[in-house]
């Protein structure tokens, strides 16, 4: 039997729990099939345990947003707008205020 891809990640982590890039894949594998619920689970699993890992914040709201909710998705971008800031991650930092901005109505010029 042919392992999926979600198989072989999940066997990684068995090996490696705390691996950040294993943990955002299996997240991301699981938004690709709309498992928004287990998806939410491995963001928060990784947001927990790498808060750095700029890559989170944008998909955990995506993902939140899928859930309906939308006050907590709005707080996860302000929160990864705050973390790309810091740490002069512009492409990030671009694609979170890019999502705020969507997710309040507002044009890219408006304030938050």
């Amino acid at each position: 039997m042919k392992l999926t891809r979600l198989q072989h990640l999940l066997n990684f982590l068995q090996k490696s729990p705390h691996d950040s890039f294993t943990l955002y894949s299996i997240a991301y594998e699981y938004l690709l099939i709309s498992d928004f619920t287990k998806a939410l689970a491995y963001f928060e699993q990784l947001k927990q345990t790498d808060p750095n890992y700029a890559g989170t914040y944008y998909h955990l709201g995506k993902t939140l947003e899928a859930l309906n909710r939308k006050e907590e998705a709005i707080a996860v971008y302000k929160e990864g707008i705050a973390l790309t800031q810091k740490s002069r991650d512009y492409h990030a930092l671009s694609e979170l205020q890019t999502a705020l901005h969507r997710v309040l109505g507002l044009d890219y010029e408006d304030e938050v």
